[in-house]
């Protein structure tokens, strides 16, 4: 009997990632998500140098900002709260001291420059459609930083507006790499303080525009995992307490699909081996001491010996 519907994915005629790849991830916070594993996992990966990014206007502004190496200055922030924020950053770069947010900003304007230029897969991540224009300069934010609503109008974008919006990503980005290849997927989170009827309205907008760009062979490809939440994960048991957000095991179940779709085999049999180190060098022993842990500390120093002479960027 059959209790679940599978998303079929088809090995395409694409460039896999391996350990080789280096990667630089954008968007909403189920990026977050996945660069962790890619942490964990020792791959040559960033994500979010201005921090977590909802929509896709955010995400142009970074990439325009990033290739025209603009400077942020005193006008581009504001003080609020007893901390200094910019519109165009999420609130993690926030500093209690302006000179620390300018220097944060733009040193995180050198870093994804060097990305963009240097990465061989760019993954990015759209959570909302939903955007909040700021009525003072009339420009759209990457986040309101607890700003009073009655600033901002609240606006949805349109598939086109989307779709416009993504194609201009990627050809400021092509300008510079023109070899890059692109992994587009929409946020699994939903987003209900825009109402349940809204979330699903902003997915929908997502999902049709990045389906207007997508083409494996221009290198622009669409990962499912919206699709594997809502379809092949049908139960509130897969949510966090929040009912919104997924929990460990969707991540790990997603996880486990986009490895399977684009890491080669190769990629994931060293996959499967920096797991083990992993998990033996957060192995807590009863005794430290003991001959036994020293045998097997032995054990894991070797592997990671051997691992390191094949990818020397690999570090524990």
């Amino acid at each position: 009997m059959k209790l679940q519907t599978n998303i079929p994915l088809s090995k395409e005629s694409y460039n896999p990632i391996d350990y080789d790849a280096k990667l630089l991830l954008l968007g909403s916070c189920f990026s977050e998500n996945v660069g962790q594993k890619l942490n964990y996992f020792k791959f040559q990966s960033a994500q979010n140098p201005f921090g977590i990014l909802f929509h896709p206007k955010a995400i142009e502004t970074l990439i325009t900002n990033t290739i025209n190496s603009k400077e942020y200055a005193d006008e581009d922030v504001f003080f609020l709260n007893e901390r200094w924020h910019c519109f165009d950053a999420h609130s993690q770069l926030s500093s209690p001291s302006k000179e620390d947010l300018l220097d944060n900003l733009n040193g995180a304007i050198l870093q994804t420059k060097q990305q963009l230029n240097e990465s061989t897969h760019i993954i990015i991540t759209l959570g909302t459609s939903w955007v909040y224009r700021f009525i003072e300069s009339d420009l759209l934010v990457a986040n309101c930083h607890k700003v009073p609503q009655k600033k901002f109008l609240k606006e949805i974008l349109t598939i086109d507006q989307i779709s416009e919006s993504l194609e201009s990503i990627i050809a400021l980005i092509r300008d510079i790499n023109p070899n890059v290849n692109f992994i587009f997927t929409v946020s699994p989170v939903r987003h209900l303080k825009d109402g349940f009827v809204e979330n699903q309205q902003s997915k929908a907008h997502l999902i049709s525009a990045i389906h207007q760009i997508a083409d494996s062979r221009k290198k622009i490809h669409y990962f499912p995992s919206y699709e594997i939440m809502m379809d092949e994960l049908r139960d509130y048991r897969f949510y966090a307490e929040d009912m919104i957000h997924p929990n460990q095991t969707a991540i790990n179940y997603i996880w486990e699909k986009f490895s399977a779709h684009w890491l080669t085999e190769n990629t994931q049999t060293i996959v499967e081996e920096v797991d083990r180190i992993q998990r033996g060098l957060n192995h807590r022993p009863f005794n430290a001491n003991s001959e036994e842990h020293q045998k097997f500390k032995h054990t894991i120093q070797q592997k990671i010996t051997t691992l390191k002479e094949l990818h020397p960027h690999i570090t524990f």
